[in-house]
């Protein structure tokens, strides 16, 4: 798995996998009481929660690469997962914090070896690549 050349362990859950649902809908009532249903796909806006709590472990040293793209506004990344699917991302501030990282046991000074539980609260930008979706 790697986010922006950056690579991540593997075992990261997409924990809202299949919580998306690709097809838009407003319900609206008119006057009369008659229901007024529209539908369309939606084209981009896919949450990717990835999520390493109790099955993956982040070095430090990849925290502070993550960090570092986090702190770069509207920047657009690929994602690719371990089964070959390829996003364009930015990460999703909307969900609260886009990048959470806790140490997997508790050091005053840590070392960029240390290592942490992260997860990355991301959003499809672009329509899915090949494979994608």
């Amino acid at each position: 798995m790697q986010l922006a050349g950056i690579d991540l362990d593997p075992q990261h859950d997409w924990i809202d996998e299949y919580e998306w649902d690709p097809v838009a809908q407003t319900q609206d009532r008119t006057l009369t009481g008659k229901l007024v249903v529209q539908e369309g796909a939606k084209v981009h806006g896919r949450p990717i929660t990835l999520d390493g709590t109790g099955c993956a472990w982040t070095p430090l040293s990849v925290v502070r690469q993550l960090e570092a793209l986090r702190d770069q506004p509207g920047l657009v990344m690929p994602l690719v997962l371990p089964d070959g699917r390829t996003f364009s991302v930015i990460f999703n501030r909307a969900e609260g914090a886009p990048l959470t990282a806790r140490p997997v046991h508790r050091e005053v000074n840590p070392s960029l070896s240390d290592p942490y539980e992260v997860t990355l609260r991301l959003i499809s930008v672009k329509p899915a690549e090949a494979g994608g979706m």
